[in-house]
């Protein structure tokens, strides 16, 4: 078990890299780093999960290893693939000098040299002074089945090539998976991880977020914006704004000139779905910040 670690100072490490964290997200990193243990973040798209977990890797100093899920993700672009154009460039030489032994030649394919390494292996055979933080992004996007493979790795750091045998970390990164919760995941990928839902920031929460991101922005345009993005948020749209989209909206401020700039002209910037920026625009919500 590493030395306990002190979540007030975490705060202010994530402060200084512009990740503001409450308490409770604080105390999960906390915890994480003292017990080596795997962190789930859910929450709504946009709250700051994927941010979360490049700001512990600057906070650390470990390098970060981001695995992006997606449906029919699979073990050859998580966890490791054979170069088959090398491969054949070695049979082709070997045919030319005519050395070929096919027993040898077999055996030397899938050696080593010839295996590309993804990020789930490149998280577990590190050999960084300062254990890398693994990120594996949007965990709900990929199948079951592929939910059941990272069992292994998240229970033991291990895994199992069948070209190469067991596979055993090195040392123990760091784990953060994130999930919009799209669908449910299984109680044995929990029981492995800390766990921690990310909720929307309060009003004047996501105003200091986006001061933090933004050094220099005055404060009526963070609060102006920070108004707005309230009031869509209580409105029934198909997608409501994240942090992420409050923060690009008060830089389409800035580039629009200022406080001045028109909420209704930039709302691109906060709504990606046709229907939602109608239907604002048609409410006229937006006429009075």
């Amino acid at each position: 078990m590493a030395d306990p670690v002190s979540i007030d100072a975490l705060t202010d490490q994530l402060a200084e890299h512009a990740y503001l964290a409450d308490r409770g997200l604080a105390t999960v990193l906390a915890l994480s780093l003292a017990l080596s243990k795997p962190v789930l973040l859910e929450g709504e798209a946009g709250v700051g999960k994927t941010e979360a977990a490049k700001a512990l890797s600057l906070v650390t100093g470990g390098r970060l290893i981001r695995l992006q899920c997606y449906e029919g993700i699979d073990v050859a672009h998580a966890l490791y693939d054979w170069n088959h154009a090398r491969q054949l460039l070695y049979i082709r030489t070997l045919e030319a000098s005519e050395a070929l032994d096919p027993g040898r030649a077999l055996h030397d394919l899938f050696g080593r040299e010839f295996l590309e390494r993804r990020p789930l292996l490149d998280a577990i055979e590190h050999a960084d002074a300062v254990a890398p933080v693994l990120l594996i992004d949007e965990i709900d996007r990929a199948d079951d089945e592929f939910e059941a493979f990272l069992l292994e790795l998240l229970s033991d750091f291990q895994v199992t090539i069948p070209e190469l045998g067991t596979v055993r970390a090195r040392g123990r990164p760091l784990v953060v998976i994130t999930s919009n919760r799209t669908r449910e995941l299984h109680d044995a990928l929990k029981r492995r991880c800390l766990y921690h839902w990310i909720d929307y920031p309060t009003r004047e929460r996501e105003a200091e977020i986006v001061a933090a991101r933004l050094p220099g922005v005055p404060e009526a345009i963070a609060g102006r914006v920070c108004d707005a993005v309230a009031l869509l948020r209580d409105r029934d749209l198909y997608k409501v704004p994240g942090v992420g989209e409050t923060i690009a909206w008060a830089q389409a401020l800035l580039a629009l000139g200022g406080e001045d700039g028109s909420l209704d002209a930039s709302v691109g910037a906060a709504l990606k779905v046709r229907e939602d920026i109608e239907r604002v625009r048609a409410d006229g919500v937006l006429g009075g910040v």
